[in-house]
């Protein structure tokens, strides 16, 4: 890795299902996660999906790219936008990329990192630190 180097791109599907088995694993029942009666009472556009179920789809990519989770030295983000998931079989997709900033003085790799859906920003702040292979 390198200052600059942009890290392969990823791609994740999130249905309505994957927040149901979210929510038992969880133990989220929160309606505002599976019922657009509740959503929309409370002001959003629709169901949404859980934050940290958000957190978790990037942190994916980052085990992705560190290629082992105890590469993974420290994981942090802020909520930004909600990711809304329509009531359909084809869900919505969460896409997420970073960029290497720099390296600890411990020689491990800093990255920012950007989780993008329907065209919004869906984490701030989002940003890694990785052990190198």
């Amino acid at each position: 890795m390198e200052i600059g180097e942009r890290l392969a791109l990823h791609t994740f599907r999130v249905t309505r299902a994957d927040l149901v088995r979210y929510a038992g694993a969880s133990g989220d029942f929160n309606p505002i996660h599976w019922s657009d009666r509740h959503a929309t009472k409370v002001g959003l556009p629709g169901v949404i999906a859980h934050g940290m179920y958000t957190m978790a789809v990037a942190g994916q990519a980052v085990l992705a790219w560190a290629g082992d989770p105890a590469a993974v030295v420290e994981y942090g983000v802020r909520f930004t936008k909600p990711v809304v998931v329509p009531d359909d079989e084809e869900g919505t997709e969460v896409t997420v990329s970073a960029v290497v900033k720099g390296f600890t003085e411990q020689g491990y790799a800093q990255l920012d990192i950007t989780a993008m859906c329907g065209g919004d920003k869906v984490l701030g702040q989002a940003r890694a630190v990785v052990r190198l292979r």
